[in-house]
């Protein structure tokens, strides 16, 4: 468990093939078996192999945590079958909505999901059964993809650049917790795909900046 620096197939937006939640992570099949090590210490949980809508994206198409994980609409029967499989009995659900890259649009940890302000009344209540959260709505620094765009786990919040003062305060408060703003992979302001994080560990992108490093682990206080 701590804190890493990654790049997948020479790629540093490695949240684009791996998201984590403090039970387990999800990996595309192109991720090697020395970056799984990696992810594995850092985030100090077990990683499990998928594959979405015949793409290794699993980072921009599953919304996770501790109590369940949404796949969009579009995804495989024998993909479904196969994750489900793997997790046990996990509460493994379907998602259907036009905003299928559910992990840029759905920024979540065990208790919020923080969603598109696109989505529509059905979406939010099928998000808030499956992931058993409450559901807001809200855009940050411009961005209605919000997963995409900021970071959030159970012990930290992480905002992007662009927000405004007033934007970083209402996401404090609908969250909870005090945040930073930060980017990431050398000014990028799409955090959430630069990084995978849960309570337990990080692992940034391999461009990202010792100050930028030091303002994410520090928000999402990992040691």
């Amino acid at each position: 468990m701590g804190i890493e620096k990654l790049e997948i197939l020479g790629n540093e937006y490695i949240g684009a093939w791996v998201t984590a939640t403090d039970r387990f992570f999800l990996m595309g099949n192109e991720v090697s078996r020395g970056e799984e090590r990696i992810l594995k210490e850092a985030l100090g949980v077990e990683g499990f192999r998928a594959r979405i809508s015949g793409t290794g994206f699993v980072g921009i198409y599953a919304a996770m945590n501790s109590n369940g994980v949404l796949l969009p609409y579009g995804t495989e029967d024998h993909e479904l079958a196969e994750l489900k499989l793997q997790l046990h009995g996990f509460n493994v659900e379907i998602l259907h909505t036009d905003y299928n890259a559910l992990r840029n649009n759905i920024l979540v940890n065990d208790k919020l999901a923080v969603v598109n302000p696109s989505y529509g009344k059905n979406e939010e209540k099928a998000i808030a059964d499956a992931l058993q959260v409450e559901v807001v709505k809200a855009a940050v620094g411009g961005f209605s993809t919000v997963g995409a765009n900021n970071i959030m786990t159970n012990k930290g919040l992480v905002i992007n650049n662009r927000a405004t003062e007033q934007e970083k305060e209402m996401l404090e408060e609908m969250v909870g917790m005090k945040s930073e703003q930060s980017t990431a992979n050398l000014g990028s302001v799409s955090i959430g795909l630069c990084t995978v994080a849960n309570s337990k560990g990080l692992v940034v992108g391999d461009t990202t900046t010792g100050f930028e490093l030091s303002r994410i682990a520090e928000a999402l206080n990992i040691d």
